[in-house]
């Protein structure tokens, strides 16, 4: 017996590629679906509104990531969401003209869909449809390098793609996961594949568990240090690893792509004057990130919690910088970081984007007394960053208490200690060979020193 099909649905069989598979040569349709001012700001907690051109370009900047054939963006405002296809009838009906008559095979909605939402826009446009949820997947899916990335990856994929079992296909050999999985007796396909997805998971969250506490020893070793550790953080191309190969002379990839770095990198480097301090550069920041990844998201920023200074790299040139700063803040609050703490310092980055008065303006602002103050600098020319490196010195200098410490000839045990846990500022020996050191030291070891070093006198208090 022969099958039959409507138009759209031969359309989707024909263009279909297996779930977790996206082909670059797809021809592609972004869709943003966005709620009108009105209902926005009925629907907003008092977030700086995002401007509807920025998000439609974020939207194809995230499917130009992972190299789609972006052939058009277009933005639909809606009154209200509409729990059957997100979008109303006539909307839909419109979109499929578009998407026939363009030969679209796979449809970009930058929006959280429902699986019945994307199975129904799937049958009315006769193409594949993946929501912002599914194209951040796939794009972190291909970034993971480490181990411990790519186990957080998977593990938010499978639990993405348990709810979404059910495809579009209303022909029964078609009426499966991405999977692949075989089923047993007695089990319908899905039935199987959603018992071995939770498997999987399972065993992914056995390994995490290992490489979590793998990657606690290390973070327990570093600590050890007294190298103060400083991260970068910032919304998604915000430029930060242009900064971080700027101040550490690293190859660590940049382009003018979202999340072009996902896995963390670190580096040692010495400041102007000498101070060594480990640099790391962290993953970009995103509105409206999937649920399903913020475990993996946080496990990359855990580093973040035990710096001793954030460096919020902002991209003043993009007119969204506003909401962008929310939208980091937001996360950093959830991380238990203020956005006002002291260890924070703001960095106006991309100024060779701007022009003339608005950077004197910015720059003016940047020159405010205080250790708040932004700094305006521009990664890609150099301008600004050494009075960056200068403000980290700074705050380095200000977190840290400052002793005096004398030892005798005999104490080169003491003498190893100290050059093993704490800065050395200075060192001047006697003629006896007693030796006078001045000695910087970070507030988790000031106890231990104290303990050691009964006779050492404050110079400075650390103040934060």
């Amino acid at each position: 017996m022969t099958e039959t099909l409507t138009p759209a649905e031969d359309r989707l069989r024909r263009h279909a590629a297996p779930e977790g598979d996206i082909a670059a040569a797809t021809r592609t349709l972004v869709v943003g679906p966005y709620l009108t001012r009105a209902a926005e700001r009925s629907a907003s907690s008092g977030e700086t509104p995002r401007s509807i051109e920025a998000r439609l370009d974020e939207a194809t900047g995230l499917a130009a990531a992972i190299e789609l054939d972006v052939t058009q963006a277009i933005s639909v405002q809606i009154q209200r969401i509409r729990p059957s296809t997100y979008l109303g009838k006539g909307r839909v009906e419109e979109i499929a003209g578009l998407i026939a008559a363009e030969e679209i095979g796979l449809v970009v909605a930058d929006c959280a869909l429902s699986p019945v939402q994307q199975r129904n826009l799937e049958k009315a446009w006769g193409a594949k449809v993946i929501d912002r949820t599914g194209l951040i997947l796939e794009i972190f899916g291909r970034r993971a390098s480490t181990r411990e990335g790519t186990l957080q990856v998977e593990h938010a994929h499978l639990s993405y793609q348990k709810s979404r079992l059910v495809r579009s296909w209303t022909h029964l050999e078609r009426q499966r996961g991405g999977f692949g999985f075989l089923g047993g007796p007695g089990e319908t396909q899905i039935e199987a594949d959603r018992r071995q997805i939770q498997e999987r998971m399972t065993k992914i969250e056995r390994d995490l568990d290992s490489v979590t506490r793998t990657r606690g020893l290390h973070r327990t070793s570093r600590a050890r240090v007294p190298y103060p550790i400083v991260a970068l953080v910032g919304y998604t191309n915000a430029g930060k690893s242009t900064l971080f190969n700027a101040l550490t002379k690293a190859d660590v990839k940049a382009q003018d792509m979202l999340f072009a770095t996902l896995d963390p990198t670190a580096r040692a480097t010495k400041l102007p004057h000498g101070e060594t301090v480990i640099l790391s550069d962290t993953v970009g920041f995103i509105s409206d990130l999937p649920t399903s990844l913020i475990a993996a998201f946080r496990a990359t920023l855990e580093d973040v919690i035990e710096a001793d200074i954030l460096l919020h790299v902002r991209d003043v040139s993009h007119g969204d910088t506003e909401a962008q700063r929310e939208d980091v803040d937001t996360v950093l609050r959830e991380l238990g970081i203020e956005a006002n703490a002291d260890r924070i310092i703001e960095v106006w980055n991309k100024a060779d984007l701007l022009h003339e008065g608005e950077r004197t303006r910015l720059a003016n602002l940047g020159n405010q007394s205080g250790s708040a103050a932004p700094v305006l600098v521009s990664a890609l020319t150099g301008e600004g960053l050494d009075a960056l490196s200068s403000r980290i010195e700074k705050r380095i200098a200000t977190a840290r208490s400052t002793f005096a410490v004398k030892l005798g000839p005999e104490e080169g045990a003491a003498l190893n200690w100290l050059y093993e846990n704490a800065e050395v500022l200075d060192r001047k020996s006697e003629e006896g060979g007693a030796m006078h050191l001045a000695i910087r030291i970070a507030p988790e070891k000031e106890p231990r020193f104290l303990n050691r070093f009964e006779g050492a006198r404050r110079i400075r208090s650390a103040t934060r």
